[in-house]
C-alpha cells in the first residue's frame, strides 16, 4: 500500500449538527491515499456513535475516542497516529471546499513525484457567516510569491489580515514531531500555538493560491464569539504567555521570519489587552498590567520593539483617552479578524 499523502485530522466535540457537513467535504472524492483521522473527545451528543458510523462506511477513516481533553488534545491525538506525509487539522464544523481539496491533492502528489520535500504548504481560507451574509476571502497575495518552492529570504510584507492560521497551514507531519509541538489540554485558543511555535524549522515552503478552508463563524458558544473571548480571557492570557515563552524571537537569524513571528505575538498581545480593557473590571485592568510585565522580564528586546512599534504605548495606557483608543484598535482588528 502506498504511503498516505496527508492525515486531516477532525477534532470533534458535541459538534453532531455540523459534521456531516465537515466530512463530505473531506471523503467526496475518489484519492485513496489520503487519512482521514476522526478524535472524538468525549462527546455527550451522538457524534462518536457519527464517527463510527463512517468509519464502518469508508476504510480511509482511522477513529480514536478519548476523555475529554480539549481542541488541543485532540490535535496531540492526531500527530501521535497520522501516517500522511502532510498534517491537515479540520475543526469538525468547518468544511473543505470540494474543488480547491482535489487541486490540492493533484499537488501534493505532483509534489512527491519531484522530490520538493516541503516543509509548509500555504493555502487560503475564507470566512463564513451565514447570519450576517458574508463571506471574506484571505489570500497570501503579494506577500508570498505563489506556485514555486520558497524560503523565508522570499517572503514579502504580510498585512494585517495575513497572519497565518490553522485554517491557512498544512505542515510535514515529521515536522510537527521534529519540533516536540504539544499542545496544552482544556486550553482554547491553542491554534495559535499551532500556528507559531514551529515556524522556526519551517525551511522550503509553497503558497497554493486555492481557497481550500472555509471558516464558519456563528456557532453558539464558538470561542471566537467577543462574549466567549471575554469570559475565557485568562485562556487567551495563557497561550499568548505560552507563545511568548516557546522562542526567544531575538535568536531567530532570519529577519523575515523574526519580523513576522514579532508582529504575530504583537497580534496577540494586542487582542489580550483590548478585551481586558473592553471590560472595564479593575481586574482585568490589573491582567493586563501583568501580562505586559510578564513580557518585559521574559525579553525586554522584544518588549521594546512591540511597546514601540506595535501599539504597545496605547495598550498599556491608564488613562481615559488611551482606553478610547483601545477600544478603537479592538473593533479594527475585530474587522480584519472577524472575531464574531
Amino acid at each position: 500500500m502506498k504511503e498516505n499523502l496527508i492525515s486531516v485530522i477532525l477534532p470533534i466535540y458535541n459538534v453532531s449538527d455540523y459534521l456531516d457537513r465537515c466530512m463530505k467535504s473531506v471523503i467526496n472524492q475518489t484519492y485513496k491515499n489520503i487519512e482521514i483521522i476522526m478524535v472524538d473527545d468525549g462527546s455527550t451528543d451522538d457524534s462518536a456513535l457519527k464517527c463510527d458510523e463512517y468509519k464502518e462506511k469508508d476504510d480511509r477513516i482511522v477513529v480514536f475516542h478519548k476523555e475529554n481533553g480539549g481542541h488541543g488534545s485532540a490535535v496531540n491525538t492526531g500527530i501521535a497516529n497520522a501516517t500522511g506525509l502532510y498534517f491537515k487539522v479540520l475543526d469538525s464544523d468547518d468544511w473543505f471546499d470540494k474543488t480547491a481539496m482535489l487541486k490540492l491533492i493533484k499537488f501534493l502528489r505532483q509534489s512527491v513525484v519531484e522530490s520538493m520535500s516541503l516543509d509548509m504548504i500555504i493555502a487560503n481560507y475564507v470566512y463564513e457567516k451565514p447570519s450576517a451574509h458574508k463571506r471574506k476571502a484571505i489570500n497570501y497575495n503579494i506577500a508570498i510569491p505563489k506556485n514555486k518552492i520558497i524560503t523565508w529570504s522570499d517572503v514579502k510584507h504580510f498585512r494585517m489580515s495575513q497572519n497565518l492560521l490553522m485554517h491557512s497551514i498544512i505542515y510535514k507531519t515529521k515536522l510537527l514531531r521534529d519540533c516536540n509541538l504539544h499542545l496544552p489540554e482544556h486550553t482554547f485558543y491553542v491554534d495559535n500555538i499551532y500556528a507559531y511555535t514551529p515556524l522556526p524549522y519551517v525551511k522550503k515552503m509553497y503558497y497554493l493560491n486555492i481557497d481550500l478552508y472555509r471558516y464558519y463563524i456563528g456557532r453558539e458558544g464558538q470561542s471566537v464569539n467577543e462574549a466567549i473571548m471575554t469570559k475565557r480571557i485568562d485562556q487567551q492570557i495563557k497561550v499568548t504567555k505560552l507563545m511568548i515563552d516557546s522562542q526567544d524571537l531575538m535568536s531567530i537569524h532570519d529577519k523575515k521570519l523574526r519580523n513576522y513571528m514579532m508582529k504575530y505575538l504583537a497580534m496577540m498581545m494586542i487582542v489580550s489587552s483590548a478585551l481586558l480593557v473592553k471590560s472595564g473590571s479593575p481586574d482585568n485592568l490589573n491582567k493586563r498590567d501583568e501580562l505586559w510585565h510578564y513580557l518585559k522580564v521574559k525579553n525586554k528586546t522584544v518588549y521594546r520593539i512591540i511597546t514601540h512599534r506595535k501599539l504597545g504605548l496605547p495598550l498599556q495606557s491608564k488613562n481615559r483617552a488611551g482606553r478610547k483608543i483601545i477600544v478603537w484598535g479592538y473593533y479594527f482588528f475585530n474587522r480584519i479578524y472577524g472575531f464574531n
